[in-house]
């Protein structure tokens, strides 16, 4: 009975051990914070360049009339 047992510790802790080194999910998560990351900098970007650059945009539009 006590060699089962040992067995089934061993069989457990292998399991938790694959589990515990498994980077696939953690992967994902980091390329979702990066992707997230990029979308407030380009956001950010817009709200504080975008008068600036319509402006400009209008500019170059009158000058081409």
């Amino acid at each position: 009975m006590t060699s089962s047992l040992i067995k089934a510790h061993i069989r457990a802790t292998d399991k938790l051990r694959s589990l515990m080194t498994n980077e696939k999910g953690a992967t994902a998560v980091e390329y979702g914070l990066l992707v997230a990351l990029i979308a407030a900098v380009i956001v950010a970007t817009v709200v504080l360049l975008g008068g600036k650059i319509n402006g400009a945009f209008k500019t170059i539009e009158q000058a081409i009339k």
